[in-house]
């Protein structure tokens, strides 16, 4: 696969050893595209698969892994930094965050491009990447919202 000899080639320019253990980080990003994983949870991930690597060492390989571009560092605003898998074009997709019960959802299309020439234009800034995360209340939570606001008028109305 082009990720794990892109991988290779990234470490000998840095004269760092190619190890089991980096690659093994990395697969549980490819093999889970798209999710969001704090180091605790590659270790976990990493030891159902009977992979038993010190979490000192996945951290370090993960900090490595977005020193080097493969990865992109989250943060929900939770407490908790999480990494993902980039894109080959090292672009990142975009994430709707429920502010109620935590789920992130995914927004693929990266509607910011447009936005990022404007500003290099105007400011001769070079930008390499961006981040645009939107809080708010998923449709489960807002229905229950709903839910509970209905029950509590109808409580109000039989008093």
């Amino acid at each position: 696969m082009r990720i794990y000899e892109r991988l290779r080639s990234e470490i000998k320019k840095r004269n760092l050893r190619i190890t089991s253990q980096r690659e093994a980080v990395l697969s549980v990003f490819v093999e889970n595209s798209g999710q969001h994983f704090t180091p605790d949870e590659v270790y976990e991930r990493l030891a159902q698969k009977n992979s038993y690597i010190s979490k000192a060492t996945i951290y370090r390989s993960v900090e490595l892994l977005e020193e080097m571009g493969f990865l992109s560092k989250i943060n929900f605003g939770d407490g908790l930094e999480r990494y993902e898998l980039k894109d080959e074009h090292g672009h990142q997709h975009h994430h709707l965050i429920c502010t109620e019960c935590g789920q992130v959802y995914a927004l693929e299309e990266d509607l910011l491009d447009d936005i990022e020439k404007i500003i290099e234009k105007r400011t001769g800034f070079k930008i390499t990447d961006h981040q645009l995360n939107f809080y708010g209340l998923c449709p489960k939570c807002q229905a229950r919202h709903e839910e509970e606001s209905k029950e509590s008028q109808t409580q109000k109305s039989k008093r």
